[in-house]
């Protein structure tokens, strides 16, 4: 799912030669030098990063390269988006494994081997734990904080529409506040590269921010609203008889528990869906045949590129009809670890609503060449329907 450095687009390459050229100029400062990446889902951030991240890797192994000898590491708080690292790391000689890691377990360690390396990339930066975490192992007060002097240069692709957790949270505010004192230099991808028809994306970007417009009618990408949840599932099947890479997901609505043995279900309509469980296997949720049968969550899928996205919308999204808006209800979301307290909140409600806003968001903007929406709530159905016309 990460393309070759050559597969890059022109504003991509530009990028990776602008931090290839950040390293080389910062990697002996005392004081870390640190990298902003943004950019919106689908933009190519994690395909930048694993190029220049591949390439660093290749030149430490050359004795006359000015790179020559660096110790790095790629982070990444998301385990199916690790996997897809590993995938990568095992199709390329010089890669390792252990060159990918999570945050937690590489804070721990280095931090107790007062070990500092030379580049530290973290890709969905936005992850990073942003308080204590007993259940994760981290005692520190912020992942950010903890990382920065275990590294001369600090890279973090950062896209603040996709936290998912009060835990995690982030905002532009907190990260200049946590980067004062740093050399800081920023950039932005600005292209969707994963949706190919621009119209789409703006769509969605519209919708998760409450305005809900017409559906664009675009000749390269399938665009659709179902009256059931039925038709939604036969329609993914048949993308995926098509084309392959085609899956349901689902905002995390539905009850469900990570631990156990028991199977949790999706109610779509006149259909019920079993949950996706744990993957312990090195194989990305998606790409596993037997998986046509489940509902993904945000915990599968973040970082993942299907071709076609099957997404159910559920009882936390909802439609004000007088004043033509989409409507959030956080009492209504299942996902409670992702809403556990933190006192230095103000206004939790506005965080868990951008919360909900963020899962739709990703799961919209997973479908490279189709995206069909099933709502469960009948107003917000009746209406999409109605645009859909």
């Amino acid at each position: 799912m990460l393309p070759p450095a050559a597969q890059l687009t022109a504003q991509q390459q530009a990028l990776q030669r602008q931090l290839l050229q950040f390293i080389q100029v910062h990697q002996h400062d005392e004081t870390t030098a640190v990298f902003v990446l943004h950019g919106d889902a689908g933009s190519g951030k994690s395909a930048v990063l694993n190029a220049v991240f591949t390439t660093l890797q290749h030149q430490a192994h050359q004795p006359d390269s000015s790179l020559a000898g660096l110790h790095n590491r790629l982070l990444v708080n998301h385990n199916e988006m690790l996997k897809i690292y590993w995938a990568v790391a095992a199709a390329d000689p010089v890669l390792r494994k252990s060159d990918f890691q999570k945050p937690t377990p590489f804070i721990n360690a280095a931090t107790k081997q007062h070990r500092r390396y030379d580049v530290v990339f973290v890709d969905e930066a936005q992850l990073l734990l942003s308080q204590k975490d007993a259940f994760n192992h981290f005692d520190q007060a912020n992942q950010l904080d903890a990382l920065l002097p275990l590294a001369h240069v600090v890279v973090l692709v950062v896209d603040f529409n996709q936290v998912v957790k009060l835990k995690s949270l982030w905002t532009p505010a907190m990260l200049t506040q946590h980067l004062a004192g740093h050399a800081v230099e920023t950039a932005n991808l600005t292209h969707q590269l994963r949706m190919q028809d621009p119209a789409v994306s703006a769509w969605v970007n519209a919708f998760v921010a409450g305005q809900l417009l017409p559906l664009p009618k675009p000749a390269d990408y399938e665009l659709k609203v179902f009256t059931d949840g039925a038709p939604l599932v036969a329609w993914v099947q048949a993308k995926e008889a098509e084309y392959g890479l085609a899956r349901l997901i689902a905002t995390t609505d539905f009850p469900f528990r990570v631990f156990g043995s028991r199977t949790w279900y999706v109610q779509a309509g006149s259909v019920r869906l079993p949950w996706d469980k744990i993957n312990f296997t090195d194989r990305p949720w998606a790409s596993r045949p037997e998986t046509l049968g489940e509902v993904g969550s945000i915990y599968t899928i973040q970082g993942f590129d299907l071709n076609a996205a099957g997404v159910i919308l559920g009882p936390s999204l909802d439609y004000d009809e007088a004043n033509d808006r989409l409507t959030v209800a956080p009492s209504r979301f299942e996902d409670q670890t992702a809403f556990r307290r933190r006192p230095d909140l103000a206004d939790d409600e506005t965080a868990k609503a951008a919360i909900i806003r963020h899962v739709a968001n990703i799961l919209l903007k997973r479908g490279r060449r189709a995206l069909g929406i099933y709502a469960v709530n009948p107003r917000l159905r009746a209406r999409l329907l109605a645009l859909a016309q």
